[in-house]
């Protein structure tokens, strides 16, 4: 099995990274738009990434602003049954998010274009939190 692990600092309080991670108005500034989002363990949620069709993870946990976990119940072949993790801890006024998207069978082309995303979101996430702007999906140039 492969694994994907990424970590961004954030110079915003874990609360307002946490919200910002496990709601639809932000998951649409630093992912995608297109979206349907609840956070409650046991939500399959639903991510849209243009032509493609959808991505839904099911949430199995969420800890109040400390950790999510998702399960990837439909998507790529490749992202079925991988789950994508993120972690966060708060110390001296910035904020940590681990990001991990672990259980892939292999390392792929997919594979690669993916950890490359990953990381870009991570920078999104950044640049939403401490300015306001992110760069989900449909404003990015690939």
């Amino acid at each position: 099995m492969a694994n994907i692990e990424h970590i961004q600092y954030i110079k915003a309080p874990v609360e307002k990274v946490y919200e910002i991670l496990t709601t639809e108005r932000g998951l649409a500034e630093v992912w995608t738009r297109e979206l349907a989002f609840v956070a409650q363990t046991g939500a399959v949620n639903e991510f849209r990434f243009g032509e493609e069709s959808p991505t839904k993870m099911e949430i199995t946990a969420l800890t109040s602003n400390k950790r999510m976990v998702w399960r990837c119940v439909d998507s790529d072949p490749e992202w079925i049954g991988t789950h994508i993790s993120f972690d966060l801890n708060e110390k001296d006024g910035k904020t940590s998010v681990i990001l991990r998207h672990t259980d892939w069978r292999e390392v792929t082309e997919f594979y690669r274009f993916c950890n490359y995303n990953w990381a870009i979101f991570l920078l999104s996430l950044k640049q939403y939190c401490e300015e306001g702007t992110g760069i989900p999906f449909h404003i990015r140039k690939f």
